[in-house]
């Protein structure tokens, strides 16, 4: 797997920079993405238009990682900061997620979003000794 570190930045300055040629690099073509509350994304094409979805109906939009936490095995869980205005508004929206994401050949193969930090800490935990 690349330097997490260096994957994570370049995907959050990808989603702040509304760059989704640059997002959809870091995932898996048939990469599957859990996102609470909307479902499972199966592919490039249900990932990529969720998130320019997602991202586009906000006229301002930062996405940062509080933290992130490479566990072995290909398995990653972080901390991630959404903040969004929509368009017209003053009001801003923010959402505290964590993320646990498994990798394969450096890329983004699973992700699921958890609102219970907690509960992904050791979701990711669990299938950090699975892989392992």
């Amino acid at each position: 797997m690349p330097d997490l570190l260096l994957h994570t930045r370049r995907l959050q300055d990808a989603t702040n920079a509304r760059d989704f040629d640059a997002i959809m690099s870091h995932f898996a073509p048939d990469a599957e993405v859990d996102i609470m509350g909307f479902g499972e994304l199966k592919g490039h094409a249900a990932i990529r238009e969720f998130f320019e979805d997602w991202i586009g109906a906000y006229e301002q939009y930062t996405f940062e990682f509080e933290e992130i936490h490479d566990l072995g095995g290909g398995v990653a869980w972080g901390v991630a900061d959404l903040r969004g205005r929509l368009p017209g508004t003053s009001a801003w929206v923010q959402l505290r997620y964590a993320a646990v994401t498994s990798f394969t050949n450096g890329l983004i193969a699973h992700q699921t979003n958890y609102t219970d930090i907690d509960a992904a800490r050791a979701a990711a935990e669990r299938l950090a000794e699975e892989r392992g």
